[in-house]
């Protein structure tokens, strides 16, 4: 039997307890215990027809056999979903042979690269509302008794972890698993999905140039990128938010050791798929709960390995979701904890030079996480989804192969605290969350360019107004979750900055960047500039200040002049009135608790 978790109340779901005289029979313990509510005698027989018309093969299946739900974030139209329904396939023939009815549902996903910098973006994170609210709907509605859940995307991990903690049934994530690099043609070298919008601002600067062969055109160069930066199925290659949400939740114990590193289309994946029928066996019979996995210490580890690899700002958004919808008392002032003290070595995409297809090649996640609790900065102790702790989960693991340069030693870190910040001042006062690797300096000061949506920094960028030389502070605003409405992000910007080489700015905004985003960027500013946050406040020529030694990010006006700027202030009418956004900018609180619409 798993421990309690020590975590605080999670509020109150629907009750959904099993039977209190049917959790052992004949000594063993009882596997289809909420399913068992419509199977059993003849309660509810026309739930046992549908069911029987779904494809329960007789009557002792109906009465004895396990209901394991399996939720795949599949669609045909994004490469990191597209083969999540084959996986699932694959995990519902294993998890017949363990003599459960297995049932494959599926939920909704937005991909963030065919949105990106567009008005598509905008339903990106409200998918991870959607997702969590379908596993928690299927598996409830109906008395599935686990969930096996096969996410691709970023969003789509929170998500079914958010689904998991409010069911709170034997629960296994599988990561749908990471695309292979992309190769050009023409400049002969690794390229990946971050290499489009950077090769975006060079084309748009006129830098997009091959130094082997200057014969080649910009567009002729752009185009040999679009064409081989995604080579198959799988999510983006890089430490970005996919990867990033894998590596932690795998950190967390909801994960098979192994699933987040593994390459989508290896065969690996398919053996992962296949043991974790086994895995949900052990689940059920041992009573091995999500909210059980969701403690302060599991979150801990996934903080730890984001600071670790170089981890996207997204993971901060999730993390206080994901905790919340647990009830585990996250906050900033947590995660800038781990920061201080969790070093960054990892050569990892974006900030570096390989990519999650390479840690792969020299042991994977198991063989960082190994390395990690012999060191002490991973919790070995907290229990998984194997039935056994972390530190026998990796006992056994490969270590780091010999001569690597991906891992640094912790002793040689690429940076000695961790590359997220938290940031907070007269700017932004409820926080605002800061990714900055050291390559980029620590300090930046510079004038304020405001732009009042992204498509008019895009724009901008398009057309080459923003000019080198003088330090500026680029802030884009009311895309908070409110006020966008659905917090986008905003990579096509930073990358645009990025290719084409203009060190000379720092971006700000309330709302939030890619997982592939470099540079010195600043996002989830709270409050947001649709709450009348002090982002809506600051003019052209304000001078901004962005302190990460000191964890300060301030505008040099008085306090006075911010006053008489309040009271001038007028709230821009909503975007959307209507629709699924508009529902969402009701519901939804603020960055620095998760953007969470289910907040108590």
């Amino acid at each position: 039997m798993a421990q309690p978790s020590s975590t605080a109340s999670v509020g109150k779901f629907l009750d959904f307890s099993p039977l209190p005289d049917e959790a052992t029979r004949d000594g063993k313990p009882v596997l289809n215990k909420y399913s068992q509510k419509v199977t059993r005698e003849h309660d509810f027989p026309g739930a046992k027809a549908m069911l029987y018309a779904a494809g329960v093969p007789n009557e002792e299946m109906m009465k004895n056999a396990p209901h394991v739900g399996i939720a795949s974030v599949w669609w045909e139209g994004n490469p990191c979903n597209s083969h999540l329904l084959d996986l699932a396939k694959i995990v519902k023939d294993a998890v017949k042979k363990q003599g459960f009815l297995g049932w494959q549902y599926n939920t909704v996903g937005v991909s963030d690269a065919i949105t990106m910098g567009g008005e598509g973006m905008r339903f990106s994170l409200q998918t991870r509302e959607i997702i969590a609210d379908s596993v928690e709907t299927v598996t409830c509605a109906q008395h599935h008794d686990a969930c096996i859940a096969i996410p691709g995307c970023d969003k789509n991990m929170p998500g079914v972890v958010m689904g998991f903690a409010r069911h709170n049934r034997p629960s296994i994530m599988i990561y749908g698993g990471t695309i292979q690099p992309g190769y050009s043609q023409l400049l002969k070298k690794p390229i990946n999905i971050s290499t489009c919008y950077e090769a975006q601002g060079a084309w748009a600067y006129d830098t997009l140039k091959n130094p082997d062969d200057p014969s080649q055109t910009k567009d002729q160069i752009l185009e040999d990128i679009e064409k081989h930066a995604c080579p198959g199925p799988g999510a983006c290659g890089g430490m970005y938010t996919a990867n990033t949400m894998s590596t932690a939740i795998e950190a967390m114990g909801l994960s098979i050791p192994g699933s987040s590193s593994t390459p989508a289309t290896s065969p690996a994946k398919m053996r992962e798929c296949m043991k974790a029928a086994e895995y949900i066996r052990i689940c059920m019979e041992k009573n091995i709960r999500p909210r059980d996995l969701l403690t302060r210490e599991s979150f801990t580890n996934a903080l730890v390995m984001m600071m670790i690899l170089g981890g996207s700002t997204n993971g901060v958004l999730h993390f206080l979701a994901m905790a919340n919808t647990a009830g585990v008392n996250l906050t900033l002032d947590d995660i800038q904890s781990v920061s201080n003290r969790i070093p960054f070595i990892a050569d990892l995409a974006p900030s570096g030079r390989y990519y999650m297809a390479d840690l792969h090649e020299i042991g994977g996640t198991p063989a960082v996480m190994k390395m990690l609790v012999a060191a002490g900065l991973l919790n070995g102790d907290i229990m998984t989804v194997t039935g056994q702790t972390l530190a026998a989960n990796v006992a056994s693991a490969p270590s780091l192969s010999p001569g690597q340069d991906i891992i640094r030693p912790l002793d040689q870190p690429i940076k000695a605290t961790g590359h997220i910040e938290i940031l907070r001042g007269n700017f932004a006062p409820g926080g605002a969350v800061a990714k900055i690797t050291g390559k980029e300096g620590l300090r930046f000061t510079g004038k304020a360019m405001v732009f009042d949506k992204e498509h008019f920094l895009n724009s901008a960028l398009g057309r080459s107004e923003i000019p080198r030389g003088e330090n500026l502070v680029l802030i884009v605003r009311y895309e908070g979750p409110k006020g966008g409405p659905g917090m986008p992000e905003q990579l096509k910007a930073s990358a645009a900055l990025m290719g084409a080489k203009l060190t000379n700015v720092a971006l700000v905004t309330d709302g939030r960047y890619s997982g592939a985003s470099h540079g010195f960027i600043v996002g989830h500013v709270v409050p947001e500039a649709a709450m009348g946050g002090p982002i809506a406040l600051v003019k052209n020529g304000d001078i901004i200040t962005i302190d990460a030694e000191n964890h300060r990010i301030d505008v040099d006006i008085s306090d006075e002049e911010m006053e008489k700027r309040r009271k001038e202030w007028t709230p821009p009418a909503p975007n959307v009135t209507r629709g699924v956004l508009a529902k969402y900018a009701r519901l939804v609180g603020d960055a620095s608790h998760g953007a969470l619409t289910d907040l108590f």
